[in-house]
């Protein structure tokens, strides 16, 4: 299977580059048994199916870019990665003119400072220096914007490039299917028979990373960790037995049930995953899937397309594109199945 088999023109006007004022605003294509549908969030309701178990990934997103400088002035930029035995020592990557070097300071506020540990290629292992180190990184560091996001972060990617369920620190990209999502329209999925679990995969910068091989089979995925409470294992294993619907909000949420449900049952607790989804891979857990239009040539296209079938995915994005759809992380949304379809229908009267 071939990488350039993913590949599609995509205007540049079509990258959304902020969010809308308002998060369900956002359009909503349904890829049902008929075709394509052209909905709005706002309308996600009408498509739940009583029963339904919604997957959400509650992880935050933490301002893990800390812009600073070496004592000869040189500019440095640090992204944080994940935190090691104690949280003053991060992984982290590191960009700046001249390498950074063991032993070297980075000055990014005063009394805040990050120590060059080690070195390994391009990544780096710091240690933070301040009175308090989690305060220091939310007050200074910046939001972790995507590369094709190309402007300066801003006091409003602060609340919008986080989901309006998220609870525990450690992401630094945002799961951004559930982007889309508020209170008053997950109150009327509930009212309309779905069921919200949360789990936890922290998202790494990994999954902006460019497939470097021809040959998809020979791309390894980066790891990431992940987190299954006792209680969404117990719900999720006992709505499949029920013949409830498994949907996953955003393509974190569907990796993190396959790599625990790999034996047909999802097991609950801490784990680490690198799983890759193309297509032909066999789905154990999830039955349907929301998420947003991703990058041609990307391996969460190549997931969608595991979910839907290629053909059926790039007609589909075709489609987007003429209508004029928004792409990536601020951008529209899809909602797709892995049955036709054929469990998409549209409840809502008249719908």
């Amino acid at each position: 299977m071939r990488v350039s088999d993913f590949d599609f023109e995509l205007p540049s006007a079509l990258i959304a580059k902020r969010p809308l004022v308002q998060r369900d605003a956002s359009r909503l294509l349904v890829l049902g048994a008929g075709g394509e549908e052209d909905r709005s969030m706002a309308e996600l309701d009408a498509y739940v199916q009583p029963g339904d178990i919604w997957v959400l990934n509650d992880t935050r997103v933490i301002p893990a870019r800390l812009l600073g400088r070496r004592p000869s002035g040189g500019r440095v930029e640090l992204l944080l990665l994940e935190p090691c035995d104690e949280d003053s020592v991060w992984k982290a990557w590191g960009k700046a003119n001249k390498p950074l070097k063991p032993g070297q300071q980075v000055e990014i506020a005063p009394g805040f400072h990050a120590e060059i540990l080690e070195r390994e290629g391009k990544g780096l292992l710091v240690r933070l220096h301040a009175e308090n180190v989690q305060e220091a990184i939310e007050r200074y560091g910046h939001m972790p914007l995507p590369p094709y996001i190309d402007r300066p972060d801003t006091a409003e990617d602060r609340a919008r490039y986080q989901t309006v369920f998220a609870r525990r620190r450690g992401a630094v990209a945002a799961p951004t299917a559930g982007l889309h999502l508020t209170e008053a329209l997950m109150e009327r999925m509930r009212a309309a028979g779905a069921e919200f679990v949360h789990l936890t995969l922290h998202v790494g910068p990994g999954t902006f990373q460019p497939v470097q091989v021809d040959e998809v089979e020979r791309h390894r995925m980066h790891e990431e960790s992940y987190e299954v409470p006792e209680v969404t294992a117990e719900r999720i294993n006992r709505g499949r037995a029920e013949g409830r619907r498994i949907v996953a909000v955003g393509t974190t949420s569907l990796r993190t049930l396959e790599a625990a449900g790999d034996s047909g049952c999802v097991r609950s607790g801490p784990g680490r995953t690198s799983i890759f989804i193309y297509p032909g891979y066999r789905f154990r857990i999830v039955d349907a899937l929301l998420t947003n239009f991703h990058l041609p040539r990307s391996t969460l296209l190549m997931l969608v397309c595991a979910m839907a079938g290629r053909e059926r995915v790039l007609r589909a994005y075709d489609h987007a594109i003429r209508q004029g759809y928004r792409f990536y992380s601020y951008g529209d949304a899809m909602l797709v199945d892995r049955h036709g379809g054929k469990t998409l229908r549209c409840l809502r009267s008249g719908g």
